[in-house]
């Protein structure tokens, strides 16, 4: 019967290990990021591979070649469309912004005139410092908007000037996914345990299964969430004539991935915005889709981890909260990477 000490001794060195293994990982990634991507982009590609092997007697130096270039031309070109997309769609809309506010700018003071006019009894005091305050509101938001446009537009060009390092990760990734493709597509087990040949091969091999099969999960678990929030926020978008629609959802499930601000970035201003035109309507439609969409996503995204992970609810739950409030996104990662590998080790009986 294993001893309380023992349980804690070992709970304590698969702390250690896995906070140590976390850390150079990510700390490594830069240089290994090639060849990481290759692993996945090999193992994406070997039943495709192992196919053409198959069916049509391919070498597999030949099969490898014809899946590893087309799904690099597809991925590129896909990339390649949605980033030109995105880019033209954010300066439309940061310029559509800034008109906006630019012509309204004395119909706003109008407003306030005659709210003036109206509430004779409040304090003019009050009404001026309340203009004064709104103005500067608005002067932060258009600034805002300039700067978040310009930020993203900038990110994007950051990326463009950064061409002959982004080459150089396509090429090496490239040559390493035709090559680990190869080598997969002619074995049945998984290339890093195919040169183990010792007692704990078996041990490892399940130790991989294991985690590979939790990593997918958890990964189409989180995009499954991620994609619940888009298309509800796309389907109100159009229900509600939002211009812009496919952008601005496409923006609110990237900023999901945020803590605490995420979607608000987006839904705020659209509801300021729709209030100062007058479409009551829509401000309002608004304000119930985001309250939706983000009480949907409190409810969803603990049983949708906890039951595609195999996990307790309450630990998916504590893993999320204590990670965002300690470090944000990455914090989140780090806890749910934690509980998903104790329960790796606790399955496999190795603690």
């Amino acid at each position: 019967m294993e001893s309380f000490q023992e349980k804690i001794n070992k709970l304590l060195l698969f702390f250690v290990i896995y906070t140590i293994s976390f850390m150079v990982f990510f700390k490594t990634l830069p240089y290994t990021l090639p060849f990481v991507l290759a692993l996945i982009c090999a193992y994406l590609l070997r039943r495709p591979t192992r196919y053409l092997i198959n069916k049509f007697k391919m070498k597999a130096s030949l099969a490898s070649l014809l899946t590893t270039l087309i799904f690099f031309t597809a991925i590129i070109s896909i990339f390649s469309l949605t980033i030109s997309s995105i880019i033209n769609e954010i300066i439309g809309l940061t310029k559509l912004i800034q008109n906006y506010i630019n012509t309204n700018y004395y119909n706003i003071l109008n407003i306030f005139s005659k709210l003036q006019d109206n509430f004779n009894n409040i304090d003019p005091y009050i009404i001026e410092q309340a203009k004064n305050y709104l103005l500067s509101s608005i002067s932060g938001i258009l600034n805002s908007t300039v700067n978040i446009g310009s930020s993203l537009v900038g990110y994007f060009i950051n990326i463009l000037s950064s061409i002959p390092y982004i080459g150089m990760v396509i090429v090496f990734t490239l040559l390493s996914t035709y090559f680990f493709t190869k080598r997969i597509s002619l074995r049945d087990i998984p290339l890093l345990t195919s040169a183990i040949n010792n007692k704990n091969s078996y041990k490892i091999l399940e130790i991989f299964n294991h985690a590979k099969k939790m990593l997918l999960s958890y990964i189409a678990s989180y995009g499954f969430v991620i994609l619940i929030s888009f298309a509800i926020t796309l389907a109100g978008f159009l229900i509600l004539g939002v211009n812009y629609a496919l952008i601005l959802s496409i923006l609110c499930a990237l900023f999901d991935l945020l803590p605490v601000l995420g979607m608000p970035l987006i839904y705020i201003p659209l509801i300021v915005y729709n209030l100062f035109i007058h479409n009551y309507f829509i401000a309002i439609g608004l304000t119930i889709l985001y309250v939706a969409v983000f009480i949907t996503r409190q409810i969803v995204e603990p049983k949708i981890m906890s039951s595609s992970l195999g996990l307790d609810p309450v630990a998916v739950l504590a893993a999320i909260f204590i990670g965002l409030k300690a470090k944000g996104i990455s914090g989140m990662v780090f806890c749910m990477f934690l509980v998903v590998f104790y329960n790796i080790f606790k399955k496999t009986e190795i603690i």
